[in-house]
């Protein structure tokens, strides 16, 4: 056979061969489910990829699930941070806005009251200063919104902690805005366990282990002595707010007692629980009323160590030593 045939012979040949190969796999695996395949990696990269680049000394050890359960995801079970908007660089009088839209892929307008609020907005650089703690208000679409300015420039990690009416199970998403100006990025270089914000000096106490519950103390004085004058703030004496320094990871952190009644005082002390899924350190803001007053004091802890299997700790963990992510 010469050589022009046999070679069309060939070409037949593999045609055949790609036509039986393409008719296998489609009976095997039909298109709706390789679509579905396609979907389902590309969920997962993008979840598993949000935020967890650059220099974040945690990437790499955070899933996406562990991601969302940390705040550091756009969306969660259906739930998405969308249309967010803010001035873009500092010295604008704007807005903040943003929607949660739900798993039908509508404005979330129906939500519960955590804390006194249906929404908490938080906001930070990256580096862990220009901490605000804010309440937007909701439109009838399901917008929220606040006036807004920034004081100064460099990337912010927005979140947004909610209840779903729906769901009745808290949520933190977050998103990152970045605002233009020169940066002077300022982290903490080491603990900060006491600090003075408004004359009143804040102190923190108590151990910081990681993967367990622990208990930190607040203690607030004046000219040192005692303040007793706390007033009920967000449904409690004090709020605080825990996010551990490199990737801003969101902890969940509770206060100790019931909830004060309207009129009631107290101090010097306020006692939370908190939960550190990784050794490191950790970025605290804690805030309090006086006289009608919100005053903010950011202190700085390190982990001091370990959970144990059996739900004790054991020391050397502490630092910036990294470490799994632990459930909680």
């Amino acid at each position: 056979m010469k050589a022009p045939a046999r070679l069309g012979l060939y070409g037949l040949v593999l045609v055949a061969v790609f036509a039986v190969a393409a008719f296998t796999a489609n009976a095997i695996v039909p298109d709706s489910t390789v679509q579905a395949w396609a979907e389902e990696t590309t969920d997962n990269n993008h979840t598993e990829g949000h935020d967890m680049t650059g220099d974040d000394p945690h990437a790499g050890h955070t899933s996406g699930a562990d991601a969302a359960s940390l705040g550091l995801g756009l969306a969660q079970d259906g739930y998405q941070l969308t249309g967010v908007t803010a001035p873009t660089a500092t010295g604008e009088d704007g807005e903040l806005s943003l929607t949660v839209t739900g798993p039908d892929g509508h404005p979330v307008t129906d939500f519960e009251l955590e804390h006194e609020k249906e929404l908490h907005l938080i906001v930070v650089r990256s580096d862990g200063q220009h901490f605000r703690h804010v309440h937007p208000e909701r439109d009838n679409q399901g917008a929220w919104s606040i006036p807004w300015e920034w004081e100064a420039a460099g990337s912010y990690r927005v979140f947004a902690d909610f209840v779903p009416t729906e769901t009745g199970s808290g949520m933190t998403l977050s998103t990152s805005v970045q605002v233009a100006g020169d940066y002077a990025p300022a982290p903490a270089d080491g603990p900060v366990t006491e600090t003075t914000v408004d004359g009143y000096t804040v102190a923190v106490s108590g151990d910081l282990v990681a993967g367990s519950g622990s208990e930190l103390t607040m203690t607030i004085t004046q000219d040192g002595e005692p303040v007793t004058a706390l007033e009920p703030y967000l449904g409690a004496f004090g709020h605080l707010v825990a996010l551990r320094d490199g990737d801003l990871a969101y902890l969940h952190v509770h206060p100790h007692g019931d909830a004060p009644e309207a009129g009631e005082t107290s101090g010097p002390e306020i006692v939370f629980e908190a939960t550190a899924p990784t050794p490191g350190r950790y970025l605290l803001f804690l805030d309090f009323q006086i006289d009608g007053q919100v005053h903010t004091a950011p202190l700085v802890v390190d982990t001091t160590g370990e959970a144990s299997p059996d739900g004790g700790s054991h020391e050397g963990a502490g630092g910036h030593e990294e470490g799994g992510d632990h459930e909680h």
